[in-house]
């Protein structure tokens, strides 16, 4: 039985640019089911990062509806959506977001503070390193791992709180072949070990070669919707 953790209606999003207006996203309508594994492409001003913001609670929509983990998000305050968040979502940005004076194990930990996790806190942080093989650097702080190893830090608090829904804007933009090939290799395994959805925003074709469904925006409209086989990834 499939189970939407995303479903778009007509929606649409307008910025007030000055004396003009800029539409970013015209009509769109997405189901985006539990266990997906989604790349969201598109050339730059397509819309991609804007649906992605939609879709964690940060911004709103102009108009259509949308429900993210079976809430109406035009519905929530923002001191609800950021508990969606908080309780719901994972992030994975380009630019890795991690705390520079928190070591990886902190850094991990952080959000499950934030979730009110008592004492199981660590044993959770330490099992989600052992997992993502960052056991090893689990002291050190961002500045003293490689770019593919921050990436990888970030993965790890972003699933660390058990989302069901990972958003995950542009994460191999900055990394080379081999760290984006160990990236992908770890969010796939994440995701059909997990049943954790991912959604991803990307102009890098190493990530739609590991995406199930590649959906299209041109102009901020869904230009195409493709899902590829499992075996094909």
């Amino acid at each position: 039985m499939t189970v939407p953790v995303i479903e778009a209606q007509e929606l649409s999003k307008i910025y007030d640019a000055g004396r003009m207006e800029v539409q970013a996203l015209h009509d769109v309508n997405m189901t985006i089911n539990k266990g997906e594994f989604t790349a969201i492409v598109g050339p730059s001003g397509s819309g991609k990062t804007t649906l992605l913001n939609l879709f964690g609670g940060l911004d709103t929509a102009t108009s259509g509806s949308l429900s993210v983990v079976d809430r109406d998000i035009a519905l929530l305050s923002k001191r609800q959506r950021a508990d969606m968040r908080l309780h719901y979502l994972g992030f994975v940005f380009q630019a890795y977001n991690l705390v520079p004076v928190l070591t990886v194990r902190e850094n991990v930990e952080f959000v499950l503070e934030l979730q009110g996790v008592g004492n199981e806190r660590s044993q959770r942080a330490r099992e989600v390193l052992d997992e993502l093989g960052l056991s090893e650097f689990a002291d050190r702080r961002p500045n003293e791992l490689s770019g593919g190893q921050q990436q990888r830090v970030a993965v790890a608090r972003a699933i660390a709180s058990r989302p069901q829904l990972v958003l995950a804007d542009e994460p191999t933009a900055n990394l080379d072949g081999e760290n984006a090939e160990i990236l992908l290799t770890m969010m796939r395994r994440l995701n059909t070990e997990h049943d954790i959805t991912f959604v991803f925003s990307t102009h890098d074709p190493r990530v739609v070669a590991y995406a199930q469904r590649v959906i299209t925006l041109v102009d901020g409209c869904v230009d195409k919707d493709e899902t590829k086989s499992i075996d094909s990834c």
